[in-house]
């Protein structure tokens, strides 16, 4: 039996991501967020108010005391709140689970699939900037040697040239001894230049080699996008080209793509097996259905300021029971339809299908499978159908299926004499 393939899968995820982005714009679930984020406030307020009441000074608090009791109760009549809204999500989309696909086309257009490769930027950018080289200050001035001011006036007549040498060859000593501070500065203020040129062409090349290892891995992660890319759009072009002949593996290939674009609640999940023979024209299709334990049995939450609780009032068995057997019904047309009109060539001419669901029995304590709906059905019957307007039960009745008469307690349908997938 077929399941979900590569084109499928990518079909799938992007169903997803729709399904997703029209949920968040329905009433009920702005409502439903709002309600969280009430409840969030509320919880807030309560912490807040349950802390100032464990600071206060004994005269405010039994006043804070009352703030934190009323900030308890606001934050727990909030949650209540936010159960009911989202049991009424739940409840309207396992009630509406056929009327949800009626809107949407459900024929695939193969050409939709093909995959364009957005390539990310590249994630090292910071690599090609160059390093910036070390800045230098600018060498010391050469010392000049400046003679002393000879004698002058009556200096110069009392034989003052004597001091005056004197003072040439002290200042011709400082002035040699300035020229070896000077060099020696010279030296080390090359020997520090040349550590830091060193230093920076190490790190220039540390980030070139870095850069050309994070390019050609990047180019790597390019070409290995575009092989995919290429592989997917391979496979699409194939697609095309077989289901134009109507071989059987385009055929179940195609249905897996018209099945998986199939969303389900993420609290109701389906899963889909199937097989398509050429010989008849007939599509061997099983629905898998979660059990009843997956919908939920209460019909709304209370509560009791008395005994700060929050109680649940349970639905009747009879609500809990048609729940149930609806949404099987609902899922039993629902795939018929999906099938029937996504095949546009009309290369399905029949579909035998079951709908049922895996559980344990509780005789064995084995896995074991329970079908509630068992039908074969022609398309050209299906399709005069306006299933806007019918009751899915009679409908399965016109079209002769087999139904279980209780889902809910897993009485399987009676498959004697009947078609099966």
């Amino acid at each position: 039996m077929a399941r979900r393939g590569l084109l499928a899968e990518l079909a799938h995820q992007s169903r997803v991501q729709a399904r997703e982005r029209e949920r968040a714009e329905r009433a009920e679930v702005r409502e439903y967020n709002a309600a969280v984020r009430r409840a969030e406030q509320a919880r807030r307020a309560a912490e807040r108010a349950q802390a100032q009441s464990e600071r206060a000074a004994e005269a405010e608090r039994k006043q804070f005391e009352k703030e934190a009791r009323d900030a308890h109760i606001a934050e727990m009549e909030a949650e209540v709140e936010e159960r009911n809204l989202r049991l009424a999500e739940i409840y309207s989309e396992l009630d509406s689970l056929l009327a949800s696909t009626l809107g949407v086309d459900d024929h695939v257009d193969l050409e939709s699939l093909r995959v364009t490769v957005n390539h990310p930027p590249f994630d090292r950018q910071e690599l090609e900037i160059p390093k910036t080289p070390p800045a230098f200050p600018p060498d010391p001035r050469e010392p000049i040697f400046v003679n002393p001011d000879p004698p002058k006036g009556f200096a110069a007549l009392f034989g003052k040239e004597k001091k005056h040498a004197a003072a040439i060859a002290k200042a011709q000593a400082a002035h040699v001894n300035a020229l070896v501070e000077w060099r020696a500065d010279l030296d080390r203020i090359s020997a520090r230049r040349q550590r830091a040129l060193e230093a920076h062409s190490i790190a220039e090349q540390e980030r070139l080699t870095a850069l050309e290892e994070a390019r050609a891995r990047y180019a790597r992660e390019c070409a290995a996008r575009e092989t995919a890319a290429n592989e997917s759009n391979r496979q699409v072009d194939e697609l095309i080209a077989n289901l134009a002949y109507g071989t059987p593996e385009a055929v179940q290939e195609y249905v897996s793509i018209v099945l998986s674009n199939s969303v389900y609640p993420d609290h109701f999940p389906v899963t889909h097996t199937f097989e398509f023979d050429p010989s008849s024209a007939e599509l061997r299709l099983r629905v898998c259905v979660p059990g009843p334990s997956s919908i939920p049995e209460i019909k709304a939450y209370k509560y009791t300021k008395s005994t700060d609780e929050i109680s649940e009032t349970g639905l009747s068995q009879k609500v809990c029971r048609d729940r149930y057997a609806g949404a099987v019904h609902q899922v039993a047309l629902r795939s018929l339809h999906e099938v029937f009109e996504a095949d546009r060539r009309g290369i399905v001419g029949t579909i035998s299908l079951e709908v049922g669901t895996q559980t344990i029995d509780p005789a064995t304590g084995r896995h074991t499978y329970i079908p509630f709906v068992v039908v074969g059905v022609e398309r050209s019957m299906f399709v005069e159908f306006n299933l806007a307007a019918v009751v899915p039960p009679l409908t399965l009745e016109r079209l002769g299926a087999s139904v279980s008469k209780n889902p809910h307690s897993l009485v399987p349908a009676e498959t004697s004499g009947i078609r099966r997938s």
